[in-house]
């Protein structure tokens, strides 16, 4: 009774410790959502609070009075949707062969994937092969083939598969299943923590992807959301510095701080959301992947 009733003490002192962690990570998030439905003025006065003193949408409709939000929006959710499911589909493909002993001389392939990891042939090759090779200039492919494969994310699925037990594969192909059934229908079902969060990782840098706008694309409409929004606080930020230089202004204030804030809302909250799916499957995977290199 008396080991109960401390386990039970121990057990209510975790939970308020994990509570009040849990309170103090989404404070700072929850102050941000505030301060973005704050008027500019009241926010540079008052500073920030959970409880906006006086209302304000002039961030956001700063952020979406332009046409080609919905566009960003649109492309960004494409290169994420497709982005990640390529990758994750190239991704296990490299895996599955590199895993176990199915090539001869996979040393030293995951070598060729590994250098690439070390060392790059910096931007001015990178551009010179999408543009003069590849021609992905002005196409949505650009956001994803040339990061469709990540060797980190190669190698944590690899060494998933690897502790695969053996003689499972073994049996499969005793009944007559080659490599891209077992890899169907037995790796890939056995491999959902993985997939999990390497597809999380592989979807977070799509979603968050906005170099190649700005270095390969000319057309609007294939703008991503993040280079969208980015241009959007440029423009906050320029007409911000004529207003403190001496230039005429209007009487309304340019919600410069609170679009900061609202971006953040904007660009970030969508993901927020998928992470709760992926949240049962992301430290199994990500621990078993990495038990074995």
């Amino acid at each position: 009774m008396k080991n109960s009733r401390n386990d039970r003490l121990l057990a209510v002192i975790f939970y308020i410790i994990t509570i009040l962690f849990a309170i103090l990570c989404l404070y700072p998030f929850l102050l941000v959502i505030a301060s973005s439905f704050t008027e500019e003025t009241t926010l540079l006065q008052n500073g920030y609070k959970l409880l906006p003193d006086r209302f304000s949408l002039d961030a956001y409709k700063a952020i979406f009075s332009t046409q080609t939000i919905p566009d960003a929006y649109l492309i960004t959710i494409f290169v994420t949707v497709v982005g990640t499911t390529l990758s994750l589909l190239v991704t296990s493909l490299a895996a599955y062969a590199l895993s176990g002993k199915r090539l001869r001389f996979s040393p030293q392939l995951s070598l060729f994937f590994y250098f690439t990891m070390l060392f790059s042939g910096g931007m001015v090759s990178s551009y010179i092969l999408t543009t003069k090779y590849l021609h992905l200039q002005n196409s949505v492919w650009v956001y994803i083939l040339p990061v469709l494969l990540s060797p980190w994310n190669m190698f944590l699925m690899r060494n998933f598969f690897n502790e695969i037990p053996k003689e499972l594969f073994e049996s499969v192909k005793i009944d007559g299943a080659g490599e891209m059934k077992i890899l169907r229908s037995i790796v890939l079902p056995l491999s959902l923590p993985a997939l999990a969060t390497i597809g999380l990782f592989y979807a977070l840098g799509y979603w968050s992807s906005w170099a190649p706008a700005m270095l390969y694309i000319d057309n609007p409409k294939l703008y991503s959301l993040q280079y969208i929004i980015m241009q959007i606080i440029r423009n906050v930020d320029m007409a911000q510095n004529i207003a403190v230089a001496g230039a005429p202004s209007t009487t309304q204030v340019t919600p410069a701080y609170t679009v900061r804030l609202a971006t953040a809302m904007v660009t970030v909250g969508p993901i927020i959301f998928l992470y709760p799916f992926l949240q049962r499957y992301f430290v199994g995977g990500l621990k078993m992947g990495a038990i074995k290199g």
